[in-house]
């Protein structure tokens, strides 16, 4: 049926809320797949409708919240994608909503079925422990996936916001045109390019070389040749850009979106879908029991409430009973800023979700910044250096940074109002190598260790690089391959294994308050923390390389005055001034070049080669620099002639593992270890075993 437009009742202030469900499609699961616990699941895509009142104190945090538009009521509206995959029979859940903040559009949650995606079930993990999983969008400068529609921020004469915003470029092959920014892009306030810039360097720490104006256009010239044709949301260059170089665009830009509203809208849609006993009437009949797997082309969930006035209804009924967030790199950074910003604290002062788990994010991001670009790195080794959210507190423990002069951590407000989540903070080696890490856990010279808020768990997942590996295409069996710009082969070490046995850890720990692990990561006090320049590889067959020079570093950022050091928020004055720097530290290593703290899985323990966090650009790809977010991978040789022949020190796979049964017996016996601990489960266990019979080693 077709959508029924909302009324809503008399206004009163801070009443933000979901006033509309709409649900587009109801299909079924991965086929009509039956788990055998918990029955079919069924998928429902649509869009929440929701409005904010710029009044209330938990949204005036919001940057440009109050230049949004309002409607009859002074609210401001939104409107953002949501996707939904629940128990066709919701009596069969666990109770549990596994929400997951979608990273640039995209859902990254079916990664934990060993051999899923969003089609494919593979092994079904999370469908058979009963999760249900939603997605809504945040993120406004996408295209396509899971997104929302964001307002324009206008000023009070309703005039349009201008400002200055920096752009980089660094290319995989070579191009004539690049966005200005990520589609939909801030637009250039003209096609003239009078009082912008545009500069190029190899290097990150390079000096920056202008290009003159003549020689660069706003302009397409993806079919025209330079200059092109005009365009205020494109940026042409003579000769094109190359894969050689970080090219810069400073430019005046107009009608900056409120990013932040993203926050509001999670924080209303995940308490929206949580059962309440004082909610009363958010049970739609949808939810529990089997008539919920109708099929419908359109299907608006509202109801009356008992004023007259018309409320949204919950798709899952009364079902859920507790919340997990998860957030993968730029939504991991997310979520951190979430839980930093209060809005894990709902407009009736409730916790929102109950337990968090914000993964490969070492830092937060610019999501709460007029002008923002949340599709941006918040500053690795050569990609985006300098775009915010390695400001500090990177702590979420209160702490002290002398060079920013900050005192805060990023918990302060929802222990304040008493919201905080449990927090499982997982992490690759990439984060220590190219995200500065250490700061989270180490003080601003890197000379001790900070405390852990009794509210987190840190957890290390040693030897794995930023994007992980697939359990199912392990060496010797299928080595990984070269990246594009990068001298080593990449890093096919998985890192989901751990993450199963940590999110069932923290499951109990939310639901039955049972401890989950104690935290594993390198540190000072464990002796397994040092500076890059005193790392030392026993064999690296890479140019141009050095520890140091892969390894991240971090400076303070003068952002001006109108930027809020500790919020990650407000307006930014662009270029940043740079200041002090920090002392940042990475893992140390053992005699092959693996980690020797953290928590180190089967691979690093009985490993076939060394496993790496970073990778080295190749030639023609500014070489030297780190392959950010990449990871590297070493193999063995196999036999001692070979190693020695290429003056490699590290014993061969034929020296260190005599006979098959010797290597079979060290997976098994560190498998077991790691299932003792909580640190892997049993069924993945049971297959890294029986992996290893299968792996010709030596």
């Amino acid at each position: 049926m077709f959508a029924v437009p909302i009324l809503l009742g008399a206004f009163q202030p801070a009443q933000a809320k979901i006033t509309q469900i709409v649900i587009a499609t109801r299909v079924p699961a991965y086929g009509g797949f039956v788990f055998p616990n918990t029955g079919a699941y069924e998928q429902l895509d649509g869009t929440a409708f929701g409005e904010l009142d710029p009044r209330d104190p938990l949204n005036e945090v919001i940057t440009d919240i109050k230049l949004a538009p309002r409607n009859a009521r002074g609210m401001v509206e939104y409107s953002t994608d949501i996707s939904i995959l629940k128990p066709l029979d919701m009596t069969r859940s666990n109770g549990i909503l596994f929400y997951e903040d979608v990273n640039r559009g995209n859902k990254n949650t079916p990664a934990f079925n060993i051999g899923g995606s969003a089609t494919v079930q593979g092994d079904g993990y999370i469908e058979s422990q009963g999760y249900t999983m939603a997605w809504a969008g945040w993120e406004g400068d996408i295209t396509t996936g899971v997104k929302i529609n964001l307002p324009v921020a206008k000023n009070p004469d309703g005039s349009a916001i201008t400002g200055t915003v920096r752009a980089e470029y660094i290319l995989n092959a070579p191009a004539s045109t690049q966005d200005v920014t990520a589609p939909p892009a801030y637009e250039a306030v003209s096609t003239s390019n009078a009082g912008a810039s545009l500069t190029m360097r190899v290097h990150q720490t390079d000096p920056r070389v202008t290009i003159p104006n003549d020689q660069w256009a706003f302009a397409d010239c993806t079919a025209t040749p330079f200059p092109g044709v005009p365009s205020t949301l494109k940026v042409c260059l003579k000769g094109g850009f190359d894969t050689n170089h970080i090219y810069e665009l400073l430019y005046t830009a107009k009608n900056p979106t409120v990013t932040g509203i993203g926050f509001a809208a999670m924080r209303d849609f995940g308490s929206f879908l949580r059962a309440r006993n004082d909610d009363g009437g958010h049970g739609d009949g949808h939810g529990g029991g089997k008539g919920g797997g109708r099929d419908c082309d359109r299907d608006d969930h509202h109801h009356q409430n008992d004023d007259g006035a018309l409320a949204a209804q919950n798709p899952l009924g009364n079902a859920i009973k507790h919340v997990l967030i998860y957030g993968s790199s730029q939504s991991g950074r997310w979520i951190r800023t979430f839980i930093e910003l209060g809005f894990n604290e709902d407009e009736n002062g409730r916790k929102v979700v109950d337990g968090a788990i914000p993964h490969k994010s070492s830092n937060r991001g610019a999501f709460n910044i007029r002008f923002a670009q949340p599709t941006r790195l918040s500053g690795t080794q050569h990609t985006e250096q300098q775009y915010p959210g390695a400001e500090s507190p990177q702590t979420f423990e209160v702490s002290f940074d002398p060079i920013s002069g900050v005192v805060a951590g990023q918990l302060d407000r929802c222990r304040m109002s008493h919201t905080c989540p449990k927090i499982t903070h997982t992490n690759t080696d990439t984060e220590w190598w190219q995200a500065v890490m250490s700061l989270d856990t180490t003080d601003s010279f890197g000379r001790r260790d900070l405390p852990i808020a009794p509210e987190v768990r840190i957890y290390e997942f040693s030897g794995t690089m930023h994007g992980g590996g697939d359990p199912l295409n392990q060496p010797p069996a299928v080595l990984p391959a070269f990246p594009v710009d990068c001298q080593l082969r990449s890093n096919s070490n998985p890192f989901v294994w751990g993450q199963r046995a940590l999110l069932e850890a923290l499951r109990e720990w939310v639901v039955d308050g049972k401890e989950p692990p104690a935290s594993t990561f390198s540190s000072l006090g464990r002796n397994s923390l040092a500076k890059p320049t005193d790392i030392h590889y026993p064999f690296v067959p890479a140019t141009s390389f050095s520890p140091a020079g892969v390894a991240n570093f971090k400076f303070f950022l003068d952002r001006g005055h109108r930027f809020d050091v500790a919020d990650v928020s407000g307006i930014m004055a662009e270029p940043p001034i740079a200041d002090g720097q920090y002392t940042v530290l990475v893992p140390k290593i053992d005699s092959d070049g693996n980690d020797i703290d953290g928590l180190r899985n089967t691979n690093v323990q009985v490993p076939l080669g060394t496993y790496l966090g970073w990778n080295v650009r190749k030639a023609g790809f500014s070489e030297g620099d780190s392959c950010d977010l990449t990871g590297g991978f070493i193999p063995f040789f196999k036999t001692q002639a070979d190693r020695l022949a290429a003056g490699d020190p590290r014993p061969s796979l034929a020296e260190r593992y005599p006979t098959h049964a010797d290597y079979v017996g060290k997976v098994t016996a560190a498998a077991n270890s790691l299932v003792k601990q909580r640190l892997l489960l049993q069924q993945d266990a049971t297959s890294i075993i029986a992996a290893a019979n299968a792996a010709a080693v030596p």
